[in-house]
C-alpha cells in the first residue's frame, strides 16, 4: 500500500443552494486544492465527483472528491472510493466543518468518534471503521439560541467571508502537509499558538 493514494473527501450538501453554507467549507477547501493542482472534477460510479493529480511534480498522488449525496449518507461514497482506488484507512482524509472548533482554526487528527457529526457518523458505520484522519475546520458555534442544524446551512456571516479564504487556503495547506510530511508534523504547525 505504500503507493496508495491519498483520498481527501470534502464534505457537503450538493447543489448550488448549499454551496456557500458553513456546512461546505470541506468541498471549498477540496475545491481549492484541485485549483492548486490544476485538476478538474469529473464524475465517478461511487456518487461523487473527483479530480486526480498531484500537488508538486513527484509528490503523493491524490484522489480530490465531493459526494454528490448529502452530508449525512456521505459514508457510500467514500467507501467506494476508498475501494475503487485501494486506500487504506490511513490514508482517507475527510475534511469537515466544525462546531467545536472557534472560526478560523484548523485541527488535526486521525481516529476518535464523530462528535455529533452526522457526516463523520455515516463515514464511520459505512467503511467499518474511524481510522481515518479529520482536516477540522472551524466554524464556531451558534450565536444564542440558534439551533446547530440552522447554523451550519446558514452562509458566513460577512466577516467571517472576509477571512474565509485564509481559512479554507490553511485547511489546503494541512492537506499537503499531512501527506508529505505526516500528521505530527502537520499537529505542530497547526496546533501551535499562532504568532500575531
Amino acid at each position: 500500500m505504500a503507493d496508495a493514494p491519498w483520498l481527501v473527501v470534502g464534505l457537503g450538501n450538493p447543489g448550488p443552494d448549499y454551496a456557500a453554507t458553513r456546512h461546505n467549507v470541506g468541498q471549498m477547501v477540496v475545491d481549492e486544492l484541485a485549483t492548486r493542482m490544476r485538476a478538474s472534477f469529473k464524475r465517478h460510479r461511487a456518487n461523487a465527483v473527483v479530480a486526480e493529480g498531484r500537488l508538486v511534480p513527484g509528490g503523493p498522488r491524490f484522489v480530490l472528491a465531493k459526494p454528490l449525496t448529502y452530508m449525512n449518507v456521505s459514508g457510500g461514497p467514500v467507501n467506494g472510493l476508498a475501494q475503487f482506488y485501494g486506500v487504506p484507512a490511513d490514508h482517507v482524509i475527510v475534511v469537515h466543518d466544525e462546531l467545536d472548533i472557534p472560526f478560523d482554526d484548523v485541527r488535526l487528527k486521525q481516529g476518535g468518534g464523530h462528535g455529533g457529526h452526522n457526516g463523520l457518523r455515516d463515514i464511520i458505520a459505512a467503511t467499518g471503521t474511524a481510522d481515518f484522519l479529520r482536516v477540522r475546520t472551524g466554524i464556531g458555534r451558534p450565536p444564542g439560541r440558534m439551533q446547530a442544524a440552522d447554523f451550519v446551512l446558514k452562509p458566513f456571516s460577512k466577516d467571517e467571508r472576509d477571512s474565509l479564504p485564509n481559512l479554507v487556503a490553511d485547511a489546503a495547506d494541512a492537506v499537503e502537509l499531512i501527506a508529505s510530511e505526516g500528521l505530527t508534523a502537520a499537529q505542530q504547525r497547526f496546533h501551535s499558538p499562532r504568532s500575531g
